[in-house]
């Protein structure tokens, strides 16, 4: 689950993450194993100072005509404090793997070092071989021992020569550079992962860029793509130029065979309607009538396939403002005699991504509508809904529509009242060169009383 969603994130994100992730693993051991190696180095040389005390012993201790043990004159000062940190003794080992301490350091005052309970026989084991282990001194302290077994001469039983140090200075200095590890590869860390956000950040701001140019071409502001880029972009780059030269190529082949239908049509239609005007009767009528409905339906899907044909991305943009004063000015003289008033508003710089004569249609056919049922007001509101839509709103001050009946509009060939001339195709014309465009058209009821016609169309970057 976690690899499919770091599959699907961002490419920078996909690229920070492994780095950065890849970068502090490698910290973080690094951080473990340079303080293991510390510690290693200093129990080492902690080892080593116990080792030369024992040496001292060794080389120091004597045997009286009695067969007493005499110990050195050491000249180490914490030998002879008591409880000093720094501890010494010598013990004669007991059958019973006991022992019987001998002669043992000032430090230790009436104390005696501990030692594990196989001491004895592991030294037994492996003569000549010293052993280190952990005990706790007379204080409770933490203390590194290290016991050796040794022959005096003029003695033939062995003895065990023991050195105690307190290892807390030494952990003291191990914690303190475990901390100032810790926290200098923590600032390495993040000055790492601030370096790998810098380098994937600069070295994919030319698919970045690419993208920018992508989506202005897309936006109708470029035709194509002319950055210079990587050698690993450029191909992607010329191959998006020549998909967009192909899909304009196809449009214009479509637009064309979209004029060649409309002259082929047109004219027999045109000539069928001028030969039954000329001729009264009622076959001529019947004629008249059904060859204007077909004019109307030829025109109807030749704007559907005209608007299919297009793409918002192909550089078409128009005011939307000059569209709606041009039609106001255009439908007040249609509506002269009914007294229609039609007040419109439009926000500055609105513009819509896409033709103008497809505007045109979409909120002409719309205003006309209004016009032509309303009781004598008009209202056409043009705002931005975002940096890629925008919202035309008609509404009237005619009877409107009840919300059961408003579906029944949108249908082709849908007509609410017989009587009136028309095909029944306005409303469903406004509607599918809306979403041929990807937009939007909803019917509510209008402030005036009558029908809202709300459209949401694409909107082009100023």
């Amino acid at each position: 689950m976690k690899l499919a969603a770091l599959q699907s994130a961002s490419l920078v994100r996909r690229l920070v993450i492994l780095a950065a992730g890849w970068s502090l693993t490698v910290l973080l051991i690094s951080a473990v194993v340079l303080s293991l190696l510390f510690q290693q180095a200093a129990l080492r040389r902690f080892d080593q100072g116990l080792a030369e005390l024992i040496d001292n012993l060794l080389a120091g201790a004597t045997v009286d005509a009695t067969g007493q043990v005499l110990a050195p004159a050491l000249t180490d000062l914490r030998a002879l404090r008591a409880y000093s940190g720094r501890y010494w003794q010598v013990v004669e080992p007991l059958p019973n793997g006991q022992w019987r301490i001998i002669v043992r350091s000032r430090s230790l005052w009436d104390a005696e070092l501990a030692a594990p309970e196989d001491l004895v026989a592991r030294l037994e084991a492996e003569p000549g071989q010293p052993v280190t282990y952990e005990t706790a001194g007379p204080l409770d302290q933490p203390l590194r021992a290290r016991a050796s077994r040794a022959t005096l001469p003029g003695r033939e039983a062995p003895l065990i020569f023991m050195a105690a140090e307190d290892r807390s200075p030494i952990d003291r200095d191990v914690r303190g550079f475990i901390t100032a590890t810790a926290l200098a590869f923590l600032l390495l860390g993040i000055g790492l992962v601030g370096a790998v956000v810098f380098q994937v950040r600069f070295g994919l701001r030319p698919l970045f860029a690419l993208r920018r140019e992508v989506a202005a071409v897309r936006r109708g502001k470029a035709e194509r793509i002319a950055g210079a880029y990587p050698v690993e972009l450029e191909p992607l780059a010329e191959e998006l130029n020549a998909l967009v030269s192909h899909n304009q190529e196809v449009v214009e082949r479509q637009r064309t065979h979209v004029g060649n239908l409309a002259h082929a049509l047109k004219t027999p239609l045109s000539v069928m309607l001028t030969e039954a005007r000329q001729t009264w009767g009622p076959l001529s009528d019947i004629v008249e009538q059904q060859a204007e409905v077909m004019r109307q339906q030829v025109d109807h899907h030749l704007r559907r396939a005209r608007a299919a044909a297009r793409t918002p991305g192909r550089g078409e943009r128009t005011d939307v403002a000059e569209v709606i004063d041009e039609l106001a000015r255009t439908l007040s003289r249609i509506f002269q005699d009914k007294g229609v008033d039609i007040d419109w508003d439009c926000d500055e710089d609105l513009v819509f991504q896409g033709e103008r004569q497809d505007l045109l249609e979409i909120v002409g056919n719309a205003m006309e509508n209004a016009a032509q049922w309303c009781r004598g007001r008009v209202r056409v509101r043009a705002t931005p809904l975002s940096a890629e839509r925008l919202r035309v709103t008609i509404d009237d001050d005619g009877p409107g529509l009840p919300p059961e009946r408003r579906p029944e509009v949108l249908r082709r060939g849908a007509r609410l009242d017989e009587s009136a001339p028309g095909s029944g195709l306005g409303l469903s014309i406004i509607d599918e060169l809306a979403r041929a465009y990807g937009g939007d058209l909803r019917l509510d009821a209008a402030k005036l009383g009558g029908l809202s016609v709300v459209l949401d169309l694409p909107r082009a970057e100023t």
